[in-house]
């Protein structure tokens, strides 16, 4: 069991705080209003798993100066109190009538001109968490302000983490590798796969982290179907290869990174996959490197495997990490995003063995000055078998 970790201080919101004002102040944004559990948790510190019920919405605005206001429910006045904010505004919800949609666009007003833009994040890999009839509301309520799109203003500043965030991710991955030490004592053949999984969440849990929210994998002979399948009642047999791939999460942060194992025997197609996505995460290592486009990585990896004769067309091979389990950039070819030191990034190079089965290799890195640093430890250069 590790040692805790230590808090965030009020350092590292105020930076990250100052951070985005600075994006918005390029970008002509008079305050952002941000609406989702990691990027109000991102500005505030807010962590609690009470974002699970979708009965009440969460709001925190972002001035290009000044200090970030919450409006929250009240239930939540506790502990929001307990983080760096120190305007919280708050009203009983839920409230069928009006769910905090006055009381937010008070705020606005108070804070944006009257011809001043309203940013929210509204591109890929964003969401709006409130309900649309609201926010038509909230749009009448603050015109003639501008509502305008913000997520590169959110990304630019979210993709490069603090060592702060680097350590937890690193806990993480810590984690998730006595996890997966512990893989050999609970599966085997005969094993049905849901117990495996099973096991495994619970092995993740002993070895300290918070919760496993994700969890997926597969089994199959000479490869498996899909990666996000949840777990069936069929048992372990010679000759399938097993894949675990877990997202848990350690103070706030995820890891997220797969290992593979053969049932009793790996096949020659299976060994020579296993190789190969080895090799195609070598390429990835060597390259990583500030500087470079997403799209570049990706054909580092994509490359060695096309050599070897497979085939991994169409998706990515990778992504960033952190307050989520998956991120941008996504490393794909129409992704230019330049990598930056401080990154956190998933290798997650793939091959269909044949029609129907396939194999991946994930592992997560960060982007130092000189090149890339593994967080995951490095999966062994031969398939590991199970009796």
């Amino acid at each position: 069991m590790q040692a805790p970790l230590p808090d965030f201080d009020n350092a590292e919101f105020e930076s990250r705080t100052t951070a985005l004002q600075a994006g918005m102040q390029k970008a002509g944004i008079d305050a952002l209003l941000l609406t989702t559990e990691p990027d109000v948790r991102y500005v505030s510190g807010f962590l609690t798993r009470f974002w699970e019920s979708p009965t009440r919405p969460w709001f925190l605005v972002v001035p290009s100066l000044g200090e970030p206001v919450a409006i929250v429910p009240a239930i939540g006045a506790a502990l929001m109190a307990r983080t760096w904010i120190r305007d919280i505004r708050t009203w009983d919800s839920p409230d069928l009538a009006d769910d905090g949609v006055t009381l937010l666009a008070a705020a606005l007003r108070e804070l944006v001109p009257e011809r001043g833009r309203i940013g929210l994040p509204m591109g890929p890999e964003t969401h709006l968490r409130m309900p649309l009839a609201d926010f038509a509301k909230l749009r009448e309520l603050v015109e003639p302000r501008a509502l305008v799109d913000a997520t590169p203003v959110v990304h630019r500043v979210r993709e490069v983490k603090s060592p702060a965030e680097i350590a937890r991710i690193r806990a993480a991955c810590i984690i998730a590798g006595s996890a997966f030490d512990a893989v050999p004592s609970f599966a085997g053949t005969g094993k049905p796969l849901e117990a495996v999984f099973r096991a495994f969440q619970v092995a993740c849990l002993e070895a300290g982290a918070d919760f496993v929210p994700y969890l997926a994998g597969g089994a199959g002979p000479d490869g498996y179907a899909d990666v996000i399948s949840p777990a069936t009642t069929a048992p372990l047999a010679t000759g399938d290869v097993l894949m675990l791939d877990t997202g848990l999460v350690k103070a706030g942060y995820f890891c997220d990174f797969d290992r593979n194992f053969a049932i009793g025997h790996a096949s020659d197609a299976v060994r020579r996959a296993h190789e190969t996505l080895y090799a195609a995460t070598e390429a990835g290592l060597a390259l990583a490197r500030p500087g470079i486009s997403a799209a570049k990585l990706h054909a580092a990896m994509q490359n060695v495997i096309v050599r070897s004769g497979g085939s991994c067309e169409g998706g990515r091979l990778g992504h960033g990490l952190g307050t989520q389990l998956t991120e941008w950039p996504s490393l794909m070819p129409g992704d230019q995003t330049r990598l930056r030191t401080g990154m956190v990034l998933t290798l997650e190079p793939w091959l269909e063995l044949s029609p129907g089965r396939l194999m991946v290799h994930e592992e997560n890195i960060v982007l130092t000055e000189n090149g890339a640093e593994l967080l995951s430890r490095r999966a062994p250069a031969e398939l590991p078998v199970l009796d």
